[in-house]
């Protein structure tokens, strides 16, 4: 017992030697003349090193009481030296401005660092999210605008990636993974995404082939990264939309900083622009924080919370949708009672430590909890009828429906709640051991999800009512002959669940930059572990275990060209969540298999210059196989699987994205995308998966006035074929492939940027207070296309025939924005 006492001490002691070592740090941001962040400058002391991120932070360990000579290097700018001497544990801000040298270099492309390009990962700057428009602006609202990316739904913040769905892209914030909301059915009820761009300060994005290190899913990681503030700061952002207020603030003794960030939306601009006639009330917002905590030069804490509360209350008045031909023309007029409340409660906390043992070591202990309490109550009934449209020019009826063929009602109910509880623990580490990096973690994951469905659908045709085509009931010929069968909802689901799902998982990953020849060559190579049980009131299932290899090799050839050549492949695994494990009927399967994915990716990154300007072209050849595939079916934003490995897939595609300066100082890209996805369900044949989008461009546009530059412009514009989908209620997919119409929106901003000039400005200028002040115009739906998500459909009572009436999305919305930065 004395024995391990005495090594109990030692080990305290040795982590008190390093923990409190006589280090300090240096932190801070290097700007140019023209006040903008500089990336890749490098930092160093003796035989240490940082180089800035693309924000222009670095931060460094030296030796503390002694005189320190920092070194500021960057291939176009001045070198610069400094001379400090800190005290011990010391956390010192010191900012740079450098300078042009003098003497030109020669041609020099700057891009972006080879870490990126050879992981296969998209970065995107968050002033361009906070500047791009889009009727639900923010991170996910650029993705859309990358190849493979596809969403037909402006008022949702869900994307899917290369054929998967809205289930199969990871999201982390501060290496967190973030959950989607469980109940929600439309794009109109999501309100605000769980990501703050107030808050941002770098966003990675992959589209497939990514690493070990990152989780279990099968489309998409997105990996975002909040800033760490080094002064006071303030924005703000008030529109139509609704507002949102960001602070920074650092302590005296650079050891505390927090950001915190409070927003609020309201959506009534948008869905008020859609053909149903509405009282719509919602209440959409949320509070979130980021503090930092730098006990030493050695280890640091933080912590990250969000509170969000969505409320969406709905009463639909009237609606009439024109549809059919020039020569038949068709109406659909539905008059509505009742409404529909909603509440969406998300409460967030995740807390991190970081302990960076030495220049080779670094350990992180990561803890968080995810609480949501979701209500969705609705009793609508709809009363509709279906008529001839009076097309006579010059008559006094025109527009108006003039012969009803067909009268019906329609009855929906739900009576939904949902409260889930998910906790994590965590442990990283991350070895340097020359040319070497080893990474390693283990997770812990307890999901705890208590479920009740009530929700049912009455049709009523005529004044007959409808039965659903999956029971076996007595024909119903009416008004024929007389129905002596019972009275059925023709949609109808009743179920209670209590579940808990334990998960652990771990992986492990080398990485390696080598030379062969004269060719610089990056390996990667990695293996994931997933473990998980469900179990729970009335249900216990078995064991399961997965293993997901994964790896990467990319090349940049000894050559005149600037070029990077990626392969990537593994196996991607996707264990079910408690939305994949529960069916149709809401009943929970708890012995539901994972997904299984294997991916084939092979991409080229072409660095040159045109125009005298940095451009890149990126261009991606992939192949996914799957198999063990549960699937589904997409209305809206709802997922509903079947809860069923009955089914295998594969999709194959490419991917080009074009980037750079078209417009001198500003980013802008084109992408392309092809996209082919089948699955065949129980060996009947391959049929096109609910998201099939063949094609795809999006166009993300900055511009200015060459003769007013404070005066900007920015075009987001979108084009993607029409996916699979609007098929009755019950349909089989062999039979309904019919396609909804193909999806085409623009939104444009106009910004007038009052700082533009402040360089010019005398000191005491009002002006002078702010980074940025501007007033901007927005206008989405540009050329008020009208888009379909879903189709509602009704029958012909004369004709026995279905319709399927297209829901359409939002028209034309004006919006006005005013942005300030201190």
């Amino acid at each position: 017992m004395k024995v391990k006492n005495q090594i109990i001490n030692l080990l305290f002691l040795c982590i008190g030697f390093t923990a409190f070592a006589q280090n300090a740090r240096v932190k801070g941001i290097i700007l140019d003349e023209n006040s903008n962040p500089v990336e890749n400058v490098n930092i160093s002391y003796q035989n240490k090193s940082a180089v800035t991120n693309d924000n222009g932070f670095y931060a460094i360990t030296v030796p503390a009481n002694q005189k320190v000579v920092l070194v500021f290097t960057h291939i176009s700018l001045k070198k610069t030296t400094a001379t400090l001497e800190l005290k011990p544990n010391e956390d010192f801000e010191f900012n740079v401005v450098m300078n042009e040298k003098a003497e030109q270099m020669g041609e020099v492309i700057i891009t972006a660092n080879n870490r990126k390009r050879v992981q296969g990962i998209t970065n995107i700057e968050p002033e361009v999210i906070r500047k791009i428009p889009g009727a639900n602006a923010g991170v996910e609202n650029i993705l859309k605008t990358l190849p493979g990316v596809y969403s037909n739904n402006e008022l949702s913040t869900q994307y899917a990636v290369r054929g998967g769905n809205y289930d199969e892209n990871l999201v982390y914030v501060n290496e967190v993974e973030v959950y989607r909301p469980f109940l929600v059915r439309s794009g109109q009820q999501e309100g605000l995404s769980f990501t703050n761009t107030d808050l941002v300060q770098n966003i990675e994005f992959s589209a497939g082939g990514f690493q070990a290190k990152y989780g279990d899913k099968l489309s998409s990681v997105l990996d975002i990264t909040y800033r760490v503030p080094t002064k006071f700061g303030a924005s703000a952002e008030a529109s139509l939309l609704g507002g949102s207020l960001a602070i920074d603030a650092v302590s005296k003794n650079q050891k505390w900083s927090s950001i915190t960030g409070v927003r609020y939306r309201d959506n009534s601009l948008l869905v008020k622009s859609q053909e149903t006639e509405t009282n719509f009330s919602p209440t959409f917002a949320d509070v979130q924080t980021n503090v930092i905590y730098n006990a030493s030069t050695k280890w640091q804490w933080s912590f990250l919370g969000n509170i969000s509360q969505n409320r969406y209350n709905y009463q639909p008045l009237s609606r009439q949708t024109n549809f059919g031909t020039i020569d038949e023309p068709i109406a659909l007029q539905v008059a509505y009672e009742g409404q529909e409340k909603d509440r969406y409660d998300t409460y967030f906390g995740a807390l991190k430590s970081t302990f960076k043992a030495n220049d080779n070591f670094t350990l992180k202990i990561i803890g968080s909890a995810y609480h949501t309490l979701e209500q969705e109550y609705f009793d609508i009934y709809a009363g509709y009828f279906l008529g001839e449209v009076d097309t006579s020019i010059g008559s006094e009826t025109l527009g108006d429906v003039t012969f009803s063929r067909a009268i019906g009602t329609q009855l929906n109910h739900a009576r939904n709640d949902l409260d889930a509880l998910i906790v994590n623990a965590e442990v990283k580490g991350f070895h340097e051991l020359k040319k070497n990096q080893i990474e390693w973690g283990f997770k812990y994951t307890r999901e705890d999800i208590r479920d009740r469905v009530v929700e049912w659908e009455v049709i009523d045709s005529a004044g007959f009512s409808l039965n659903p085509p999956i029971i076996d009931l007595p024909t119903n010929d009416q008004p024929y002959n007389p129905y002596i069968g019972p009275l059925v909802p023709y949609h109808n689901v009743r179920a209670l669940n209590f579940v808990t799902i334990d998960r652990f998982s771990g992986y492990a990953q080398w990485n390696r930059k080598s030379k062969l020849r004269n060719h610089d060559v990056w390996f990667n190579a990695g293996v994931r572990m997933h473990q998980w049980q469900v179990s729970g009131k009335n249900i216990e299932g078995k064991s399961q275990v997965e293993f997901s290899p994964r790896a990467q090799f990319a090349i940049k050839p000894d050559w005149k060209k600037d070029m990077v050549f990626r392969f990537s492949t593994g196996l991607y695994v996707q264990p079910p969540s408690y939305r994949e494990l529960r069916n149709q009927s809401g009943e929970v399967l708890p012995d539901v298999k994972a997904q299984k994915s294997i991916h084939f990716v092979l991409s080229n990154d072409y660095s040159f210059k045109m125009w005298n300007r940095p451009f890149k072209l990126v261009s991606e050849a992939y192949y996914k196989s799957l198999s063990d595939v549960n699937p589904y079916t997409l209305e809206n934003v709802r997922i509903r699987y079947a809860a069923n490995n009955n089914a295998k897939a594969y999709v194959q595609g490419l991917d080009f994205r074009l980037n750079g300066e078209f417009v001198p100082g500003t980013e802008s890209w084109f992408s392309f995308s092809y996209l082919k996805t089948e699955e065949n369900i129980d060996n009947k044949g391959f049929i096109s998966r609910p998201t099939d989008q063949r094609l795809k461009f999006g166009i993300l546009f900055q511009d200015y006035m060459p003769n007013l530059p404070s005066v900007k412009l920015y075009l987001n514009l979108v084009y993607n074929t029409g996916l699979p989908g609007g098929s009755p209620s019950y349909a089989d997919p062999y039979v309904y492939q019919s396609r909804l119409r193909d999806y085409r929106r623009a939104d444009v901003g106009f910004s007038k940027v009052f700082t533009e000039n402040n360089k010019d400005r005398p000191d005491g200028h009002w002006l002078k207070r702010f980074k940025d002040l501007s007033l901007g115009l927005e206008i989405f739906n540009l050329f008020n296309n009208q888009n379909a998500i879903t189709n509602t459909w009704v029958r012909d009572v004369y004709t026995k025939n279905q319709y399927g009436i297209p829901n359409y999305m939002t028209t034309r919305v004006f919006n006005v924005k005013l942005t300030a930065r201190l």
